[in-house]
């Protein structure tokens, strides 16, 4: 057919006949489609001892084309390094990292499966090591790693599909649905999210957000090894200092807390929604969605947002109230008064509250005084007993001198399931408009009376305000049904009347 075209060709080239020509176009194209179709079949999703990811272009794709593997270069960088991201993310926001310490400085980069049948990471022709899974494999069989519809990235044993190794356990700066983060008791492992160093560098960052499995656990994001924001304590259904948790419809959170384990788990509730979480290098704690038809991705909320966000932004043993900026947004907790005046009047809150002097508050009739609307103080000191409830809880703190806060611990949950105490500095606590728990405080006898006064005082004035407004609308009412009455001797219509009091 070929030789018929070419003779043809110089002889006449207007004289081509047509038919030899698309049925070699046509055999042309199939030829190409079989050997795309025939790369994906075997390559799709898996990388095999036959088949490796070379830094030319090659990827590996989800088998639901969900996710992409490949090499790329952050930012301004020339470095490369292996990463996963949403394959129909143009920008390549990179969720994982797999070389994120040792990156490659050209394009001689392979990824494979090596003679210890480990995923690894290879620079100039195989002949140096940058990176790998890094597990003892028993086994003689071949194994291969497959990226999965999930974002997980496994090592298999190739005849009996064994998950040798996931990057689900190693996470870096980014949590995706179905992603664990805590710790597991039994094996030790803790996965948590650490920021990158900037944006040209994955590298581990200052930055790293995991769970303090103390007391009654809760996420802390923090700046090397100190606080720099907490999410509160598990309600029941979300973090008690992360409000806009209330109420998702798009993620379902899955809370972990017994002998073997502390952890959290999102999963999605439309998986045609693409939501993450994020430790930035700045320093901040994002929740991000896909917007699909804007194609790029849109801030859901960030933390720290604001002052009172801040870890110990206002001292030991008071509270940050948002609302009260304008003179000063610490208080001090009922039955404490600054530890130093003068710093206080100076709208430092840092050195917190203290116990005001001479105080019984050992079985001399003290009681507690309640704080509504509470981001409650860090628990990883609490005590925790799920078996108790609130009156229970109040009992037993109230029978122990050294118990100064009590409060449920699952409190968005019917009957409000479990008890809290505090047996120490009250930490890191601030209030929220329409959020937040009950919070109690225990207060000796005389702060106890004085707030009932004013609580009674209270009541006494809104009643005597409502008894005050009912007596005026009485008084308005006769004053014009007098005057109606008076008009409809007149012979004024009544409709005359609905004007006038409109």
């Amino acid at each position: 057919m070929l030789q018929q075209i070419n003779k043809s060709f110089f002889q006449n080239p207007l004289s081509i006949p047509i038919e030899p020509v698309m049925k070699y176009v046509e055999w042309l194209a199939r030829m190409l489609l079989f050997l795309f179709l025939s790369h994906l079949s075997t390559a799709a999703d898996t990388i095999t001892p036959d088949h490796s990811i070379k830094d030319n272009g090659d990827v590996i794709v989800s088998q639901g084309k969900i996710f992409a593997l490949g090499f790329f270069s952050p930012g301004s960088s020339r470095n490369r390094y292996i990463g996963i991201w949403y394959y129909q993310d143009l920008e390549k926001k990179v969720v994982w990292v797999a070389n994120r310490e040792n990156p490659i400085n050209d394009t001689s980069g392979i990824l494979s499966i090596d003679s210890r049948r480990n995923l690894a990471l290879f620079q100039r022709n195989q002949t140096l090591h940058i990176w790998s899974t890094n597990i003892s494999i028993t086994s003689t069989r071949n194994s291969i790693a497959q990226l999965l519809d999930s974002g997980n990235l496994v090592l298999l044993q190739s005849d009996t599909r064994t998950v040798l190794w996931q990057s689900f356990d190693y996470p870096t700066n980014i949590a995706i649905p179905f992603m664990k983060l805590g710790l597991s008791f039994r094996t030790g492992l803790n996965r948590f999210l650490t920021s990158w160093k900037s944006p040209d560098d994955p590298g581990k960052g200052n930055y790293s957000y995991k769970i303090n499995p103390s007391g009654f656990p809760q996420m802390y994001l923090y700046k090397g090894s100190s606080p720099k924001w907490r999410t509160g304590s598990w309600t029941g259904q979300r973090w008690s200092g992360v409000p806009q948790m209330a109420g998702s419809n798009v993620i379902n959170f899955s809370f972990v807390n017994n002998d073997e384990e502390v952890s959290l788990t999102g999963r999605l509730t439309n998986p045609s929604i693409i939501s993450i979480i994020a430790t930035n290098e700045t320093g901040t704690q994002e929740r991000l969605t896909w917007n699909n038809e804007m194609h790029r991705w849109v801030g859901f909320y960030w933390a720290p947002n604001e002052q009172c966000d801040f870890y110990m932004h206002c001292g030991p043993n008071s509270y940050c109230n948002p609302d009260n900026r304008v003179n000063f947004e610490c208080a001090c907790f009922p039955g404490f008064e600054p530890k130093s005046p003068q710093a206080w009047y100076l709208r430092d809150g840092a050195e917190g509250c203290v116990r005001k002097r001479g105080l019984s508050m050992c079985r001399s009739g003290e009681g507690f005084v309640k704080v509504a609307h509470m981001k409650a103080p860090d628990t990883s000191e609490a005590r925790v007993d799920m078996s108790l409830g609130l009156k229970q809880c109040k009992d037993k703190c109230l029978r122990n001198c050294s118990c100064v806060a009590y409060g449920s611990a699952y409190f968005e949950i019917n009957g409000e399931i479990g008890c809290l105490t505090w047996h120490g500095d009250l930490l890191d606590a601030r209030t929220y408009t329409d959020a937040g728990q009950d919070l109690y405080i225990r207060v000796d006898a005389d702060e106890l009376d004085r707030y009932r006064k004013n609580g009674l005082l209270q009541n006494k004035g809104a009643f005597a305000s409502l008894i005050l407004f009912v007596g005026l609308m009485f008084f308005v009412a006769v004053f014009f049904l007098r005057c109606f009455l008076r008009r409809k001797r007149r012979g004024t219509t009544f409709l005359f009347f609905l004007f006038f009091v409109s």
